[in-house]
């Protein structure tokens, strides 16, 4: 049974298919960092309103370019997402010829980076219209509507329907991810063009030593140094912005893994002993009575007490 329920995760006939646990756990990592940032500027929001109230009202924004950096930095020098690249995985063609270190192609490479930062920002926009609206339309008046509010109502009405199917959807690539019927466990994956793969020791040895960047020279144009500092300066700060958020993720997975129920079970089981007993001391047994009727060296009660006491 173990043996067949294993071959389920191992269907896929390529050798570099990463499992359905690492594909998931890779999409949990994004979704896991932004409610901490968000949590996090939320706090200096509350204790200092007049210098970082501003985060707080524009966090969306500030977070989708920070993604935007972030995610074309890995996509251009490791073919991979941060949450890709955190796992040892790489997006290649349906070739899958093309070394990591190389990049995505162009095509390829914009429809991910639409996909993995800006359709998050859109959706997340969209669900706060759309719940400000549904707010609105509990405590307003029913007027006469016009043809575009009547569509616009119908919307409303029909994007629970719309989510359920993308959800449906989902599930289903994952599903057929696992039987290996599918190259790819998401429909997002499908719609870049891409699918995920082992990284290598060849891609790890390039992107090793792959240059950070070119040197400028004389001959250069204004306009082509320019673009070289930016870029340097671009990818500086999506460096530093990997290296928190590694550390950052570190972090949140020891919160998970010290407030998951299994490790506060154990701490119950650790802290529920049972108090031990109070040790008995020599010195109080001495003066107690009944310790002055028994004899010291046969244990047995006393019969003659001047004895005793001689």
């Amino acid at each position: 049974m173990a043996e067949r329920g294993a071959h389920l995760t191992t269907a896929a006939p390529a050798e570099d298919r990463p499992s359905i646990f690492e594909v998931l756990a890779q999409d949990s990592l994004m979704s896991a960092v932004k409610p901490a940032l968000l949590h996090a500027v939320k706090i200096l929001a509350t204790s200092n309103p007049a210098r970082h109230g501003f985060l707080w009202q524009r966090f969306d924004e500030i977070y989708a370019i920070l993604d935007v950096l972030l995610q074309h930095h890995f996509l251009y020098h490791t073919s991979a997402s941060f949450s890709e690249n955190f796992y040892g995985l790489k997006r290649v063609g349906e070739d899958g010829t093309r070394a990591a270190h190389l990049g995505l192609r162009r095509r390829q490479h914009w429809r991910s980076l639409f996909l993995l930062a800006l359709l998050p920002y859109l959706h997340t926009k969209l669900e706060k219209v759309l719940a400000r609206q549904r707010d609105e339309d509990d405590f307003s008046i029913r007027l006469p509507q016009s043809v575009m509010q009547k569509l616009y109502r119908a919307f409303l009405a029909a994007y629970p329907f719309v989510c359920m199917a993308w959800d449906g959807w989902v599930f289903c690539h994952q599903l057929l991810y696992v039987f290996g019927k599918t190259r790819t466990h998401s429909p997002l994956l499908w719609l870049a063009g891409v699918k995920l793969s082992y990284r290598t020791a060849n891609d790890i040895h390039s992107l090793d030593l792959k240059p950070s960047g070119l040197a400028l020279s004389h001959s250069q144009s204004f306009g082509e140094k320019f673009q070289r500092l930016v870029s340097t300066a671009v990818g500086g700060l999506a460096v530093s912005l990997s290296t928190s958020l590694s550390i950052g993720v570190f972090f949140l997975q020891f919160l998970e893994w010290w407030y998951s129920s299994e490790n506060q079970s154990t701490v119950k089981s650790l802290t529920s002993l049972p108090t031990p007993p109070t040790p008995l001391h020599l010195h109080s047994q001495e003066t107690s009575p009944t310790h002055i009727k028994v004899c010291p060296l046969c244990r047995k009660s006393l019969e003659n007490r001047g004895i005793s006491s001689e």
